[in-house]
C-alpha cells in the first residue's frame, strides 16, 4: 500500500465534507482512498440525517397528549447513542486508513459499501 493512498483515505476523515469529495472527484481511480472516502461520507450524512429524524419524530410525537413531550425528550438519548457510535466508527476508520486495511466502519457502513459498490462500477464504466 503507497503512502499516498493512506493519506488520502485518512483525509477522507478528517476534512468531514471537503475530504470525501475531493477524493471523489480527482482520486476515483484509487480504490482504497474511493472505499474510505465512501465510508467517510457515509458517516457524515448520518451525522446530519440523525438529528433532522430526531426533530421530525418528536415533532411527531409531541402531539400525544401527556406523555408526548417525555417521548420526545427521551429520543435524544438515542441521537446521543448515535452521535456516540459515529464517533466511534469515525476512529476506527481513522486507524483503518492508516494501518491499510479495508473494514467497513460501524452501523453505517453498509452505506459506504453500497456507495462505494456504485462509485467503482461508475470509474469501471468510464
Amino acid at each position: 500500500m503507497q503512502k499516498q493512498n493512506r493519506t488520502l483515505a485518512f483525509l477522507a476523515y478528517l476534512i468531514p465534507v471537503i475530504g470525501p469529495l475531493l477524493v471523489l472527484l480527482f482520486n476515483r481511480k484509487n480504490g482504497f482512498a474511493l472505499y474510505h472516502a465512501c465510508q467517510a461520507l457515509a458517516l457524515t450524512i448520518a451525522a446530519v440525517i440523525v438529528p433532522i429524524a430526531w426533530v421530525i419524530c418528536g415533532w411527531i410525537i409531541i402531539w400525544v397528549p401527556l406523555a408526548g413531550a417525555v417521548l420526545a425528550v427521551s429520543l435524544f438519548a438515542l441521537v446521543m447513542a448515535a452521535y456516540l457510535t459515529i464517533v466511534i466508527s469515525l476512529v476506527l476508520g481513522l486507524i483503518n486508513s492508516l494501518r491499510g486495511r479495508t473494514s467497513s466502519v460501524l452501523v453505517f457502513g453498509g452505506w459506504g459499501e453500497s456507495l462505494f459498490l456504485r462509485m467503482a462500477n461508475s470509474a469501471v464504466a468510464l
